[in-house]
């Protein structure tokens, strides 16, 4: 692995600067409010701020202040691939490694705000060495031009990247796709990796089958308010805010055309994820334009993330319903947020694995790193501390590195 430092061409700053001059905007209807997708004058008034006030070259040294790496990774059957990371190594004894995966439309960003906490730990919580790549075909890393890069294939980018690191033993968290990939790492990699903690809980109902106990405690609950405003969140999600899912699952390039084409098509297209998914997350204008650069000038282009959707729409074995199901032999912990796209019941979370660590928080949405961040490293060192469910976890990769 290499140093890298993140430096977007002048030349591409100046397209931008063309393409936000030239912009065409759409009519509105009245009071259409969020029902139509992201207003119109909220998109004029972040391309207005974007023309005049940011300065990508002040966030890119933000950025550039994280200790960011590049290494090559070789997937099997594809093509050798640049694999953009932050890697904070923690100067606490006994650290454990920790892998952080993102997802849509996220990056390697949202770990920022929890990386500081997580590399201390002291004698009840252990601190972590956090990685926090830039999945293939995002962000900083570059991607494939190959058909078939499915869930598998980003599982094997990242278990490869933590061996590459000299870590054969570590944990996880995710959210988004980074919930299905570590998932799926935990199916293909369960030696490799021994826990894993998800903020996106998509388990199904108990059934007297597959889960009698779990069936049984289910049938005799009554459903709390919690759960009873979950199930109505899950249902405004399907009904109407899951359009982009389908797009992106069956016609990413057509889609692509116009993200790639145009700043404003593709500011607006995940500006209303940013709204719509998160619990009012007061957004500032910087911090959007922000996530919306990194998609605009990402080493393989704003199309390229969203052909994860079509792949992994069309894996009948290691797909999205895969990463839904019971998978065993890695400790799980799950975080129930309030305004979480998919909010089920915990029993229906425990039908995905053996849980070992629960919360339920009643803010923060889809993410969860960026909106509670608190929350998020409170579960960690929950879950991994002294008396948590996964305490013996961090004692066995302790006696594993001890061993190297």
């Amino acid at each position: 692995m290499e140093p890298y430092t993140i430096s977007v061409p002048d030349e591409k700053l100046t397209s931008l600067a063309q393409k936000l001059s030239s912009t065409t905007f759409p009519d509105e209807l009245d009071d259409a409010g969020w029902d139509y997708g992201a207003p119109l004058a909220d998109v004029k008034r972040l391309v207005k701020h974007w023309q005049e006030n940011y300065d990508w070259r002040k966030q890119e040294a933000e950025i550039n202040k994280l200790p960011n790496y590049r290494t090559k990774i070789q997937v099997d059957g594809f093509e050798t691939l640049d694999i953009h990371f932050v890697y904070q190594k923690s100067d606490i004894e006994g650290a454990i490694p920790l892998l952080f995966v993102h997802g849509w439309p996220g990056s390697f960003l949202e770990v920022t705000k929890i990386l500081p906490q997580l590399t201390q730990g002291g004698t009840d919580v252990p601190a972590f060495h956090v990685v926090a790549p830039s999945l293939p075909n995002f962000g900083f890393s570059s991607g494939t031009k190959k058909k078939g890069f499915k869930l598998p294939q980003y599982a094997e980018t990242c278990h490869k990247l933590m061996l590459s690191l000299g870590y054969p033993k570590f944990v996880t968290q995710g959210g988004d796709w980074g919930t299905m990939i570590t998932r799926i790492m935990g199916l293909l990699y369960p030696t490799s990796v021994l826990a894993s903690h998800i903020n996106m809980i998509r388990g199904s109902a108990p059934t007297l089958t597959s889960h009698p106990i779990l069936y049984l405690q289910h049938l005799l609950t009554p459903y709390n308010p919690r759960e009873r405003a979950g199930f109505a969140r899950t249902a405004w999600f399907q009904q109407e805010g899951s359009g982009y899912r389908i797009t992106q699952g069956t016609k990413p390039q057509t889609l692509g055309y116009s993200l790639a084409s145009s700043p404003v098509g593709l500011l607006a297209w995940i500006y209303e994820k940013l709204h719509d998914w998160t619990d009012e997350y007061p957004w500032t204008e910087d911090e959007i334009l922000t996530w919306v650069s990194v998609y605009l000038f990402s080493t393989a282009g704003p199309a390229a993330s969203l052909r994860i959707y079509y792949e992994a729409a069309h894996d009948q074995e290691m797909g999205r319903a895969r990463t839904e199901g019971w998978i065993g032999g890695v400790k799980l912990g799950v975080a129930h947020f309030a305004r979480e796209l998919s909010v089920v019941p915990k029993s229906w979370g425990r039908t995905m694995g053996p849980v070992v660590w629960e919360s339920e928080w009643e803010s923060g949405g889809h993410f969860a790193a960026w909106e509670r961040p608190d929350a998020l490293v409170g579960d960690l060192r929950g879950m991994f501390g002294r008396r948590g469910g996964a305490e013996a976890v961090v004692k066995e990769i302790r006696k594993a590195r001890a061993r190297l």
